[in-house]
């Protein structure tokens, strides 16, 4: 297969705000690559997530690439999307009263290994005070 039709390494992702059970609209991410466990990162791209909290327009990655860094900058979401504390209360049957403010994960970084010629969609769940991350189809 001649490198022009050869199958380009990619990257999307999508977040759901598990707290409330829908996409997380509006969450800036980056994209950084290296080649290497030792290789310096390199920022390649940037999205936004979109309505459906997805981000469908990273960049394929340049040849070479091992490992992909996505940093999620969820502390804006957050603090745009935090209900008063006794809203909060009333909606989470067990939560305190009283709850931290801010952002307790003000960002969070996913890296993983990548092959060449494949396609990586890394889900991100959310919520306020935790989160986790897969690989998706």
């Amino acid at each position: 297969m001649s490198s022009e039709t050869a199958a380009q390494t990619s990257v999307s992702t999508h977040i759901l705000d598990t707290s409330v059970g829908r996409p997380a609209e509006g969450v800036a991410l980056t994209l950084s690559v290296r080649s290497g466990s030792d290789g310096t990162w390199t920022a390649h791209g940037a999205s936004k997530t979109d309505a459906d909290g997805r981000c469908k327009d990273l960049p394929a990655l340049p040849e070479g690439t091992t490992h992909v860094r996505l940093d999620f900058e969820t502390e804006a979401y957050f603090v745009s999307h935090q209900p008063s504390s006794n809203q909060q209360a009333e909606e989470q049957q067990d939560a305190p009263r009283v709850r931290d403010s801010g952002a307790f994960f003000p960002e969070v970084a996913i890296t993983c290994a990548v092959k060449p010629g494949e396609h990586y969609h890394v889900p991100l769940l959310l919520n306020p005070f935790g989160y986790s991350v897969y690989r998706g189809s």
